[in-house]
């Protein structure tokens, strides 16, 4: 058994209950797309964004001067979501999403979302909770637009005065943006820093 793997009745799914284990620096992860077994995760190593040095690469800020593109917060959440499931192999299982949903409706549950010519291309979808930003999931439907949906994100999230981005698990993606990896102790302190101010994730 994984020691930093809980199985909870699905109440735990509730969203007050999934809010407070938000806050407690765990998060969710079903089996696979199809199981209803979702498990709760709380890694001894956390991965973050610093918020105050992150890096944006050089070939991205190339790209983002030259493609057409448009950034909006929000209006395809659903959608941004069900776009990240459609992976052959993925943890966002049809009931994790109907919990997501009732985040939806009581403003926790937060997308980017990058538009060219009005269609949907890439995004990412997190929790907030105070002046903290739990990364979940993203996705692209043409090179390069989750990474666009990050740096946006990025930059959002300081005009915005959030304090704590947290993106579970390092990648080389996710390291080419300046992400590291910390203890739980510290993650946890960064945590409780966090929730001593609080912030909109929309102005």
């Amino acid at each position: 058994m994984n020691k930093n793997r809980v199985t909870y009745p699905d109440s735990f799914l509730e969203p007050e209950n999934m809010i407070k284990l938000y806050a407690l620096g765990a998060f969710p992860m079903a089996e696979s797309k199809t199981s209803d077994v979702v498990n709760w995760y709380l890694p001894e190593i956390r991965t973050i964004i610093p918020l105050e040095s992150y890096h944006i690469p050089r070939s991205l800020r190339k790209v983002m001067r030259t493609m057409e593109y448009e950034i909006r917060y929000d209006c395809n959440i659903e959608t941004v979501i069900h776009h990240c499931a459609e992976r052959e192999d993925t943890w966002i299982s049809g009931k994790l999403i109907r919990a997501y949903k009732k985040l939806i409706k009581l403003g926790y549950l937060h997308t980017v979302e990058v538009y060219q010519a009005n269609e949907l291309i890439g995004g990412l979808y997190g929790i907030t909770y105070r002046t903290a930003f739990m990364g979940e999931s993203m996705f692209s439907l043409v090179p390069q637009a989750s990474k666009i949906a990050l740096a946006n994100l990025l930059s959002h999230l300081n005009e915005r005065h959030f304090t704590v981005l947290d993106v579970q698990y390092l990648t080389p993606h996710l390291e080419m943006f300046g992400a590291k990896q910390i203890s739980l102790d510290e993650f946890n302190k960064k945590l409780k820093e966090a929730y001593k101010s609080d912030t909109t994730f929309k102005a």
